[in-house]
């Protein structure tokens, strides 16, 4: 078995064409999400089958590129930005008739209103690629049911990046707006949501840094090593980065 490395919370190891991974409370609704969206005909997913003789998850193992930071300069195209919010639109839209008042475990708790199931952690490191192009996401842990805008606020965040300059100088604000609404056009996305999104992006990376400080004081090394880190800190200088700068977004977004 090959050893999957890059997420940094969960054991996982590659089994020919399988991927095996660490069962949570969660597990059961995820396999279901990932079931409905076979049966929908979404391609961007792994397949689940089951659970194996040692009590890990079974999926298909997605051959392809999934980037780490820093980032590779292709995985900052244009064109990569509208093909993620493209791909996100089609999972998102395949999740709604899913059942989501059903009474199970997810990771993160619901949140609402209850549109869509989202991912919960749409990032580079999370999407595989081939040829230079976003074809899946991966490592549906985090997938809950949610608002559109709950998961295209996290995604943005990521893939914009919506991050303050001072510690990734990747895009000054001017050119972080523009890639902004270029990425909700791509989505589609409706004009309500577009005048939340920014103040969700921040909601979202504030439960982002409260999850890990509580998972740091259960007892969680991967948590408490990012803690260490300062992964919590960045997060917060992105809080204030976007909220500084929220008027300018929301009127890329809107105008």
């Amino acid at each position: 078995m090959e050893v999957l490395t890059g997420g940094g919370v969960n054991h996982v190891v590659r089994d020919g064409d399988t991927v095996r991974r660490p069962t949570g409370p969660w597990t059961a609704g995820v396999h279901a999400v990932l079931d409905h969206l076979a049966e929908r005909g979404f391609r961007g997913a792994p397949r689940s089958h089951g659970i194996d003789g040692e009590g890990r998850e079974v999926l298909d193992f997605l051959p392809g590129d999934v980037p780490g930071y820093p980032l590779p300069e292709w995985v900052l195209s244009d064109d990569v930005l509208e093909a993620v919010g493209r791909l996100l639109r089609e999972f998102h839209d395949a999740t709604l008739d899913f059942p989501k008042n059903q009474d199970v475990p997810w990771y993160w708790p619901p949140v609402s209103p209850a549109e869509v199931i989202c991912h919960g952690d749409v990032a580079p490191y999370n999407c595989v690629f081939r040829d230079g192009r976003p074809v899946a996401f991966i490592d549906f842990d985090t997938a809950h049911p949610g608002p559109r805008v709950w998961d295209v606020a996290y995604a943005a965040y990521r893939f914009v990046p919506l991050t303050d300059p001072r510690h990734m100088s990747l895009y000054p604000v001017p050119e972080q707006a523009r890639r902004l609404r270029l990425f909700a056009d791509a989505y589609a996305l409706d004009d309500a949501a577009r005048g939340e999104l920014t103040a969700t992006a921040q909601a979202r990376l504030d439960h982002l840094v409260r999850f890990m400080h509580a998972q740091a004081a259960a007892g969680h090394e991967a948590f408490a090593s990012h803690i260490v880190r300062g992964d919590d800190l960045l997060y917060q200088r992105d809080i204030e980065h976007i909220a500084r700068h929220e008027a300018t977004f929301t009127a890329a977004l809107t105008g």
